[in-house]
This record gives structure tokens, sequence and C-alpha cells, in this order.
């Protein structure tokens, strides 16, 4: 028979107001709109999990939500507004979404509250970060220059520079290796680590590639949009081990909750 398959909520990649929405024939009037890109939910499906789609919700639901999914995947998307981490804006910073902010932080604390698997791509790194008390380099090029091409102008399933990889990790071990090249969309990065965080992958100018909580059974982050990856043997057992977590969570009685 084989093994039940888990329910693994992923994050909206961005909201998109109803003038920048190109309406369709016989379609729908345009609207507010929720987008993400099909490789998320691919990724999981592929794995054996369940994903299921979050959109921004009002609080108070975010925790019975949370209840009922075995694991949490947080999507790239735009940049967080600076405020979620006390700082002012930079000049160079992107569009923002604060009302996806207050929901994706407020869904990463009861899921790490509860000792949930965490998988966090990109912006969901970022977030990830922030939710336990990080910060951002707001404008990636003011702090390393433009030696490493952090936001590439080729397709997402085309990796374009190395990243070293700390091969006892977590992600070191899946990946099977200690370099490995990975594609890249993000003008900003970790700078202070949040709580329990651990950096274990760096790009050649230093910038922090992956990040993960080695007490918990799987908490990491990746700078790279690994779902555009995923038809690659190493970042498909990314997304294997994260399915086999969000599984074994849902077989324990006793799922690991984090001390508050």
């Amino acid at each position: 028979m084989p093994a039940p398959r888990p329910l693994i909520g992923v994050s909206t990649s961005e909201l998109r107001e109803a003038k920048s929405v190109r309406p369709l024939a016989q379609g729908e009037p345009r609207q507010h709109e929720i987008a993400l890109g099909l490789d998320y939910p691919e990724a999981v499906d592929a794995r054996g999990g369940l994903p299921v789609i979050l959109p921004p919700i009002e609080p108070e639901g975010v925790r019975p939500l949370v209840a009922r999914v075995s694991g949490l995947m947080l999507s790239g998307g735009p940049d967080l507004h600076p405020s979620a981490y006390g700082a002012a804006a930079h000049p160079r910073l992107g569009p923002t979404e604060p009302e996806l902010d207050h929901f994706e932080l407020a869904l990463l604390r009861e899921a790490d509250a509860a000792g949930m698997p965490i998988l966090a791509i990109c912006r969901g790194m970022q977030a990830l970060n922030v939710a336990r008390g990080g910060t951002l380099h707001q404008h990636l090029p003011d702090v390393v220059g433009d030696g490493v091409e952090h936001r590439q102008t080729v397709a997402g399933s085309r990796p374009t520079h190395w990243i070293t990889l700390e091969r006892s990790s977590r992600v070191g071990a899946t990946l099977e290796r200690a370099r490995t090249k990975v594609n890249s969309f993000h003008h900003q990065s970790l700078d202070d680590l949040g709580q329990g965080l651990t950096p274990v992958a760096w790009a050649a100018d230093g910038t922090v590639e992956a990040v993960e909580d080695a007490s918990r059974p799987f908490v990491l982050g990746v700078q790279w949009h690994a779902e555009a990856l995923a038809h690659r043997p190493e970042q498909g057992k990314l997304f294997a081990a994260f399915v086999d977590a969000c599984r074994r969570y849902e077989r324990s009685a006793r799922p690991f909750a984090r001390a508050a």
C-alpha cells in the first residue's frame, strides 16, 4: 500500500492589482488576484505531497489553517517591506505587498511553533529569517558588488552561478555535493541571522544561499529558485526530502514542538 500523501501548504507568490491583469475573452471581470508559478505545486506533487495554495487571510484564520497541513513551503515573490524588521526603506527597494508580508510572517511563526517542516524559497528564505528576528540587505549590489549575477536574465530552468555548500549540513547531504550550480532571481539577501538559523551555503561573493535549523527535523531556506530546477536530480532530492519530513510529521502523535 503506498504511503499516504501529506497535505502541504504553499504560500502565494504575489498579489496582482486588477489593472495589471489581462482579461480573457468570455472570462471573469478584472479583480485583485493571487499568483503563483505552477513549478511550486508541481514539485511537491511529483515527490508525493498534496499541495494546497494558501491565499492571504485574516490573522485569526492562520492557526486553524496551519493545523490542517503537515508542511509549509514559502514561495518567492516581491521584496519584504523593511518595516517588518525595523528598517527604513532603501532607495532601490522594489514593490512590496505588506498584506502578504503580514500573512506569511504569521504563517511562518505558527508553523514554526508547531514544529512543522518548512521549506522556504528565495523571498521565502528571507521571510523565514525575518520571522525569527533577522534582518535583510535591501539591495545586495551595495554590499557585494556585481561580481556574481544574482538577478539573471535567462530562464529559471538554467542555473547561472556556483555556490558552495556545507557538506555535513542537511542541504549538503541531501544534494550529495559540496558545490552546485543554481539560478538566481533576487536583489535582497540575509543580513543579521534569525534565531536558530545557521548559514550552510554561500555564493562566491559571500552571499548566504541557504540556512537551516539543525535542532529541528526540517527547517530549510534556499535563496535560489529550487522549484524551477526540480527537474534536475539533485534539486529533486530536496523536494523529496521535504515531503518525507512532512509525511513523518503527519504520522507523529507528538510533533516536534519548538520551545517558545
